[in-house]
């Protein structure tokens, strides 16, 4: 397993960090070859659509989408 490894991919605004399937990792991730998308706790899986191994942070989160819902 690559624990720690980093892979950085260049943006419009700057670099993106991805990291490796194996990295210990909590969160949700998006997969860089296919854009399926995981939560995880623990360790980074190989993508189970195409079998990628680099994931991006995912900016989901539930509370975004509460506080797009909630009346002003």
């Amino acid at each position: 397993m690559s624990e720690g490894f980093r892979i950085e991919a260049p943006e419009a605004d700057g670099y993106v960090a991805f990291q490796a399937a194996g990295d210990r990792a909590a969160g949700a991730f998006r997969c860089s070859e296919c854009g399926y998308g995981v939560t995880v706790l623990e360790t980074l899986p190989s993508c189970p659509m195409c079998r990628g191994t680099a994931w991006e942070r995912s900016a989901w989160s539930p509370f975004v989408r509460a506080a797009q819902q909630r009346p002003e």
